[in-house]
């Protein structure tokens, strides 16, 4: 016999009770331990039950994935209604501090503009703590709230790595990258992105952090005699710059690369497609290494395939390490969401 629908609703809402109940007393344990409060509950584990779900201290920022099928909007939304309830009820939070956005499926040509659109100006700002450090979220405004969780072991790689090194953060998004690079004793960190906004953020979460950072120009940057500042953050399209630094012989002993999977802002002078360019993004990073340097490199590109033979035929002296899986912390193990990859000179 055929459910209802509230029969089918209340059906998956004690699959998602119950799974959501078995993560969060594992993983509670485990976020207090490592010393953070923002961590990832569920990513669609159960097929029928599309929903993301991520933990920022006492709220949740979460997404509902497009269906592969047509649903009527008003059965979609009193399931998500339904779905809500319950992630509330299991985690103990009040209702309005569960913020679940609509996620659709990425396509290539739109993938760019997606991924950091504004979807909402309610601005529900808060701040998470992870590795001692502090960060500002915004769990309404965007599908990303401006801290990748799912690199968190990454940036505490990224620190590891820093200490007395010259530090360059491409797309650097929100700063996260650069705050731990600076925390862990780099000598200077350059933050490079095209988005006054992100660089607006990063500052922000320089000074949570009691950091001191400044914006320069970038064509004074490249074109000028190179004058160190211990951070600063450059408003330039990436691959511009990188060219730039490389006519002027500029160097870097950290370099983080994790570059957006697509992007077609009007800002920028190319369209970048990762599978497509990350051989040059690569290959301009590598000619900006010192001796000994290290570039981080990292993409979440869907079938992606990094062609480790290619570089070791032209870049003999460069050693190469697949660090996904070392990289993945709990929240995130057994989850296919990047790739990551260490280049060392």
């Amino acid at each position: 016999m055929d459910l209802s629908l509230e029969e089918k609703n209340n059906y998956q809402a004690e699959l998602l009770r119950n799974r959501l109940a078995k993560r969060y007393k594992h993983l509670r344990k485990w976020a207090k331990r490592v010393g953070t409060d923002a961590y990832r509950l569920y990513d669609r584990d159960i097929p029928e039950i599309p929903l993301l779900i991520d933990l920022y201290g006492s709220a949740v920022s979460g997404a509902l994935y497009e269906r592969p099928y047509e649903k009527d909007p008003a059965e979609e939304e009193l399931w998500l209604e339904t779905m809500k309830q319950v992630i509330a009820e299991t985690l103990e939070l009040p209702l309005d501090q569960i913020f679940i956005k609509q996620r659709r499926r990425l396509r290539q040509r739109d993938e760019g503009t997606v991924q950091y659109q504004k979807i909402d100006t309610k601005a529900i700002i808060r701040q998470v703590h992870e590795g001692g450090l502090t960060f500002q979220v915004n769990l309404s405004d965007y599908l990303d709230t401006g801290l990748f969780l799912d690199h968190r072991k990454t940036r505490s790689l990224a620190r590891e790595q820093a200490k007395g090194r010259r530090v360059l953060n491409l797309f650097c998004y929100t700063g996260s990258f650069s705050v731990y690079a600076a925390q862990g004793g780099a000598l200077q960190v350059d933050s490079v992105d095209l988005s006054n906004t992100y660089l607006d953020w990063a500052r922000i979460n320089h000074s949570l952090n009691n950091i001191q950072c400044q914006n320069v120009d970038v064509e004074a940057f490249t074109s000028a005699p190179y004058q160190p500042h211990k951070n600063l953050l450059i408003r330039a399209d990436a691959l511009r710059f990188l060219r730039e630094a490389v006519k002027n012989h500029i160097t870097w002993d950290l370099i983080i690369l994790d570059p957006p999977t697509f992007s077609n802002s009007k800002k920028m002078t190319e369209t970048l497609d990762i599978r497509r360019d990350y051989k040059e993004l690569v290959e301009l990073c590598l000619s900006l290494l010192a001796k000994d340097g290290i570039l981080l490199f990292s993409t979440n590109a869907r079938s992606f395939r990094f062609e480790s033979e290619y570089f070791h035929q032209h870049y003999p002296q460069i050693s190469i390490k697949d660090i996904t899986k070392a990289t993945a912390d709990e929240d995130f193990r057994d989850r296919k969401v990047r790739q990551c990859f260490i280049l060392s000179k």
